[in-house]
């Protein structure tokens, strides 16, 4: 009877150890598995502030920004009738679909160079509608007046800049023209009628070529801090 005692004791000892030994492994490839689930979700974050609507919706969070969106277009987009480009977008009207153009003052005193200064700048980025006629003699009336009258108004001469210096000052080619998250602080210009868009939600270029942004205007103007100019006809 005491032999039977003992070796049932053993062979409940053996069961034991086995299901430890289960637990333990089982343990390892958890912690394993949890490991390879954080380094990959790491992994992933990373890449996403590492590519442009990574890094922009960052910028955009960070200033505050909530409602606004991003979408991908096919390589022919600008080939296309606005109003293909609305439907792809989701736009409200062809009227929503906005550009960022990079103006440089060539009038501008040999010691302004740069964007340092917000009222006097040798470029501003302007932000105005497809549908509507961009009119520079209304941006050159506007800096005039910014600066009181104390600068010549023949020193305020805002034209197109070179497609090569708008990249360089922005660090987006043509077509993919933002102005979130530029290389240079270039003040910018909100055109007027985009503030009185209904619904407020308007779109942009948004960092690449075939990448698009959409913003709630009352938030990109919180965010951007941009003049808001009466420049343009219909």
């Amino acid at each position: 009877m005491a032999e039977a005692l003992t070796e049932l004791e053993k062979i409940q000892t053996r069961i034991l150890q086995r299901i430890t030994n289960l637990e333990l492994s089982l343990e390892t490839s958890y912690n394993n598995s949890s490991s390879a689930t954080a380094n990959s979700s790491l992994s992933a974050a990373t890449a996403a502030a590492t590519t442009t609507e990574g890094r922009l919706s960052s910028i955009l969070v960070a200033n505050g920004v909530r409602d606004f969106s991003f979408k991908r277009v096919p390589s022919d987009y600008y080939d296309w009738p606005l109003e293909a480009r609305r439907d792809v977008l989701g736009a409200a009207s062809i009227h929503h679909l906005c550009k960022s153009i990079v103006l440089v003052n060539t009038q501008a005193p040999s010691n302004i160079t740069d964007c340092s200064d917000r009222n006097n700048s040798k470029y501003y980025v302007v932000v105005v509608q497809y549908t509507a006629r961009f009119n520079a003699e209304t941006v050159k009336n506007f800096l005039y007046t910014l600066n009181d009258g104390k600068i010549a108004k023949k020193k305020f001469n805002m034209r197109l800049a070179p497609e090569e210096t708008s990249g360089k000052l922005t660090g987006y080619e043509h077509n993919g023209v933002t102005c979130v998250g530029m290389k240079t602080d270039i003040p910018v210009i909100l055109d007027e009628a985009i503030t009185k868009l209904n619904p407020d939600y308007f779109w942009l270029g948004g960092g690449e070529i075939d990448l698009k942004l959409g913003m709630r205007t009352s938030e990109f103007i919180k965010s951007v801090k941009p003049f808001i100019v009466n420049c343009s006809g219909a």
